[in-house]
């Protein structure tokens, strides 16, 4: 059991949450800023949580959703008020509903996640800070200590589980929903070379090409909410017919998370929703795209082209071409 105590200090509205780890610090901060390795173990057994988003930085949010055996859903947010990458960071923590609005009929609380070292490996401190006295006995009486206790108890087997989520595995697709998926790459490179990686159309022609023998002859970036993007494929050697992605800049706050639209040109319709989150992890960045479809229909369609065979192609050539 990694809960080593549990202290509830009602004068200061908090509780004190400590666990001690066998796994090294930077490990256990891995766990919990990867959206892949978190939902494994945020929530008790028996209400295994999903994360929609989860945006590690100061300002980001994440959104997860927690189903309960009976089909219950129970969803919350987190608002990233500070990050110390690999030491600490301060979230508010709230319910949510199913899209992530704050669900403003229940209490919010602060927590304070702190890492560090030890001789056997790492502890982590979480200090909760209720508004009241009244919102501490509420969420206590709600089971908030219970679930703490069974959420950390599942950690140990995540940090054990190095192969599922080794920086050398390829980019590999998780459907989150109906209309959601989760396509995550560890790649090998800092934030600011990945996102310029993203943005500058001479990089972009180098290493966004899918299968070997495509061209790009046309990269028009969008850089700023508002603007409107133009992407367009052709093969080199001719004899099949070219293609194109466009769409518009919902989002953009550089250099951890863009949201876009993508519709292929030339077709109608309603277009995706693409969510680009990069995330450090020591001296690479954890690449994760959330796109939602306008139906699980176009998801499957998609998803049956192949799509994450030639997304995992041009991450490869990324790393060896651009960042290597």
């Amino acid at each position: 059991m990694p809960v080593t105590s549990v202290v509830k200090d009602p004068e200061a509205l908090t509780m004190t949450v400590v666990a001690d780890f066998a796994a090294s610090r930077e490990r256990l901060w891995e766990a919990y800023t990867d959206p892949r390795q978190i939902e494994k173990f945020w929530g008790p057994p028996e209400w295994p949580a999903t994360f929609l988003r989860h945006d590690v930085f100061p300002g980001g949010r994440s959104h997860y959703v927690m189903t309960g055996p009976d089909g219950t859903v129970s969803a919350g947010y987190w608002e990233f008020l500070s990050v110390d990458p690999g030491h600490r960071f301060e979230v508010r923590d709230g319910f949510a509903d199913g899209e992530g609005n704050e669900n403003d009929d229940m209490p919010s609380m602060r927590m304070v996640f702190e890492f560090e070292d030890t001789d056997t490996g790492s502890r982590m401190t979480t200090t909760t800070s209720f508004g009241s006295a009244d919102q501490l006995q509420q969420l206590l009486d709600m089971g908030m200590e219970q679930g703490m206790k069974a959420a950390m108890a599942q950690i140990d087997d995540v940090l054990a589980d190095l192969a599922s989520f080794a920086a050398s595995r390829p980019a590999e697709a998780q459907i989150l929903n109906d209309m959601q998926v989760r396509v995550s790459r560890v790649i090998r490179g800092s934030v600011d070379q990945v996102w310029r990686a993203h943005h500058d159309a001479d990089l972009m022609k180098r290493w966004m090409l899918g299968p070997d023998g495509w061209a790009m002859p046309v990269c028009e970036v969008a850089t700023a909410v508002g603007e409107r993007y133009r992407y367009m494929w052709e093969p080199e050697t001719g004899g099949e017919a070219g293609f194109g992605f466009e769409g518009e800049v919902l989002e953009m706050d550089a250099p951890n998370r863009t949201v876009t639209t993508e519709q292929m040109i030339g077709l109608e319709g309603e277009p995706n929703r693409n969510e680009l989150t990069l995330t450090p992890m020591g001296d690479r960045t954890l690449l994760v795209v959330v796109i939602t479809y306008p139906s699980r229909e176009v998801r499957d369609m998609v998803l049956g082209t192949g799509m994450v065979g030639g997304m995992e192609t041009s991450y490869a050539r990324l790393e060896s071409e651009v960042l290597g």
